[in-house]
């Protein structure tokens, strides 16, 4: 192994990247809660930093990446043994130390459950929230990881594309969330009250946050100082801005208005959308890409109202919908001169035929047909054996979870 002091000085920086975008995404879904709920929301994702960073560097990595199983990996780094030295089987080219390689992953994993919180606003109990973040990283979040980014597992095996985690990520933590919310249940009052965001400032600085961050992760995921980090960089940047564009097409032509809550919105959509898809393709594809997954993430999340989830913050509808999106865009606009690990199962544009959307379509399959059950399963026993179950009580969620949950308050008014 030969490690190259550009790469690593470049991963460094893109995993603080990443690791920047988990208080972003708290301060993006903050300012969409209501004002008693902002800190419980906050809550949720900075734990995510703390629980997920411990159990991912004594199991989880392990389960992602050790071994050569196609299923699942094994314990060879439990605890982060051998971890300084040992690069994970198949990855031994990596130019950056394994020790980084693990950190930069370990981002991954702190953000992919804290996307879910958005969906399960202002109804979940504290305690609920901390039991099911460790078991949905070790359950769900690991074997997936294993699944698509370990040389050995099935669906990398299988030639299914996913560069920076558009099935690991987006699909896998959107398909845990509408699952979240199915069992969970309504926030009491939802739809008939409304419940508008209490600061879209807020919202709008998380956004820049995330936007910024996500070079990090899509840029970061060539694992390299070369020319795919920045093929990745720019697609990123281009697939943001487009979809913000469709999204406020779409929006000012149904409902008169090109609102901040929309701009932010299909920025996001558009990050989502471009994920699996950073390295993979070039030219003018990411802002097809981006518009694609603007206007249709616009659409999706309307959803909930006709279909009656209560997805609080429209994570189903972004990152559940938009991974799909990209996961199966990827299939079209797939392209060999840009990445040549594609090599001839290029995009259907590229002449490539459909033996890679069919590979795609099969990843996105099993990703949410995993993540959904057993996200279910792990719910369904904790709802049975936590003492107070998922949820608050009526007259916490009412007084909100700030005072019930931390006995804190996000805003004081009271004269100093």
């Amino acid at each position: 192994m030969e490690i190259n002091a550009g790469d690593t000085a470049w991963v460094l920086g893109s995993a603080a990247l990443v690791m920047f975008m988990t208080p972003g995404l708290a301060l993006f879904y903050g300012g969409m809660v209501r004002a008693k709920n902002i800190l419980a929301m906050l809550m949720q994702n900075f734990f995510s930093l703390g629980l997920v960073s411990v159990l991912w560097a004594f199991v989880a990595y392990s389960l992602a990446f050790g071994g050569t199983g196609a299923w699942i990996g094994n314990f060879e780094f439990l605890g982060l043994r051998d971890v300084v030295t040992t690069a994970p089987p198949g990855l031994e080219a990596i130019t950056i130390p394994p020790l980084l390689f693990m950190a930069y992953q370990m981002m991954f994993a702190v953000i992919t459950p804290a996307l879910i919180t958005g969906a399960i606003a202002d109804r979940v109990r504290f305690g609920a929230w901390a039991w099911f973040l460790g078991l949905w990283l070790v359950l769900v979040y690991s074997p997936v990881a294993h699944w698509v980014f370990a040389p050995s597992g099935w669906l990398f095996d299988l030639g299914a594309l996913d560069f920076a985690g558009g099935t690991v990520v987006h699909i896998n933590a959107g398909m845990a969330a509408l699952v979240a919310v199915l069992v969970i249940g309504k926030r009491r009052s939802w739809p008939g009250t409304p419940m508008p965001p209490h600061s879209l400032p807020i919202t709008l600085i998380g956004t820049g946050i995330l936007w910024f961050g996500w070079f990090g992760f899509n840029a970061g995921s060539a694992l390299a100082a070369n020319g795919l980090a920045a093929q990745a960089f720019v697609n990123t940047h281009l697939a943001a801005a487009a979809a913000m564009l469709g999204w406020l097409a779409v929006e000012r032509l149904k409902g008169g208005h090109a609102t901040t809550l929309g701009a932010a919105s299909g920025a996001v959509a558009g990050l989502v959308a471009i994920t699996p898809c950073a390295g993979f393709v070039g030219g003018f594809a990411p802002v097809w890409i981006g518009l694609v997954a603007g206007a249709l993430c616009y659409f999706a999340v309307s959803l909930k109202f006709r279909f009656g989830y209560d997805d609080s913050l429209d994570v189903v509808g972004v990152h559940l919908v938009g991974g799909i999106v990209g996961s199966l865009l990827l299939g079209l606009f797939a392209d060999a001169s840009v990445n040549a690990v594609i090599g001839s199962d290029e995009g259907l544009f590229f002449g490539g035929g459909l033996s890679l959307l069919g590979k795609q379509l099969v990843a996105t399959g099993a990703t949410i047909a995993y993540s959904g059950v057993v996200t279910a399963v792990i719910l369904l026993v904790l709802r049975a054996v936590l003492p107070g179950g998922l949820r608050v009580e009526a007259e916490d969620e009412e007084i909100g979870l700030d005072l019930t949950q931390h006995s804190e308050v996000g805003y004081s008014l009271a004269e100093r």
